[in-house]
């Protein structure tokens, strides 16, 4: 077990000198000097025991000692993120004994903590998409938006969740980028790469019913070379008030707000693989040019079938 606090090291002149090395020549603050210190704590005990005291053998720890003491952590359980910060104090700590000349060797130069694991994407449930789409109707109905302002909040969330662009390809598309007809959209990504997307039956609905009510008010708005969403003040919808159009539609429709338009490419992703798309068909459809920046999808979906284990399986 580790120790309770770094007072376990009171005594032990080495680190009494390396703590005063980190407020002097490292400038560190008061809480990384702690945490330094409680993690040597935690390998003096580790490699000597909690009944050691101080002063400890610090020339004597060599590269055995110091795998046993990661493995320990491993075995505990201990979070990536907290068995790297451990081992970077190790590492530091023998570095600064190396520079003083009391040890030839740093035991822990050439071991490696466990790699982070990637953040998987917060996403909405198909349930809590559909949600989220209805409310510019809902609010339409109601009287709190006008008609051409629900149609193009319904085209523009549609569009985005039904080919998974960026809501800046999605605002920087122009009428002559769509093809309702055929069901596709040419956007431009990053790279000023362009791509070919697929719309959606609801979304070319949608943004047909939004192309007759811009023509019905002024025909020129729907030029080849006119943006497709317009703010209030009939310029390019920007995508900053996209996302602030949407944080209120997810508050209205009681969702969390902390989402954004990025998240319904999330979910755009991981729906299609739910659904038993492949890695490749996906990765061209995001427009990532490496298929590994797509494979954190598949640790979303795998993330879901295990639940859906563990909630149904009688030893799940």
């Amino acid at each position: 077990m580790p120790p309770r606090s770094n007072r376990f090291l009171d005594g032990d002149p080495l680190a009494k000198r390396f703590s005063e090395y980190l407020l002097a020549e490292r400038n560190a603050s008061a809480n990384t000097r702690a945490g330094y210190m409680l993690d040597l704590a935690q390998l003096a005990s580790s490699a000597w025991g909690e009944a050691a005291e101080p002063p400890f053998p610090w020339t004597e720890l060599g590269e055995t000692r110091a795998r046993a003491f990661l493995l320990e952590l491993a075995k505990r359980g201990e979070a990536a993120s907290s068995v790297r910060r451990k081992l970077a104090a190790a590492r530091t700590f023998y570095r600064y004994l190396q520079g003083e000349g009391v040890v030839a060797a740093n035991p822990f130069s050439y071991l490696r903590g466990p790699k982070a694991r990637p953040a998987l994407p917060k996403t909405l449930s198909p349930a809590e998409v559909a949600k989220f789409l209805e409310q510019p109707a809902i609010d339409r109905a109601s009287g709190t938006i006008g008609e051409e302002t629900a149609l193009r909040d319904t085209a523009l969330f549609e569009a985005l969740y039904s080919t998974g662009c960026r809501i800046s390809e999605m605002t920087g598309a122009d009428w002559g980028d769509a093809d309702l007809e055929r069901g596709t959209m040419v956007v431009t990504g990053k790279g000023s790469k362009d791509r070919l997307v697929i719309l959606g039956r609801p979304a070319r609905e949608a943004l047909g019913r939004l192309r007759t009510a811009l023509e019905a008010r002024d025909q020129s708005l729907v030029g080849r070379a006119e943006p497709i969403f317009l703010s209030a003040r009939g310029a390019r919808l920007a995508p900053r008030e996209a996302q602030r159009t949407m944080k209120r539609y997810l508050a209205e429709a009681g969702l969390p707000t902390d989402l954004t338009p990025h998240k319904l490419r999330h979910s755009f992703a991981t729906h299609l693989l739910d659904g038993g798309a492949d890695l490749r068909s996906v990765q061209e459809m995001l427009g990532h040019a490496s298929l590994s920046t797509t494979q954190v999808y598949t640790h979303v979906s795998v993330e879901r079938l295990k639940d859906a284990v563990a909630a149904a399986h009688p030893r799940g």
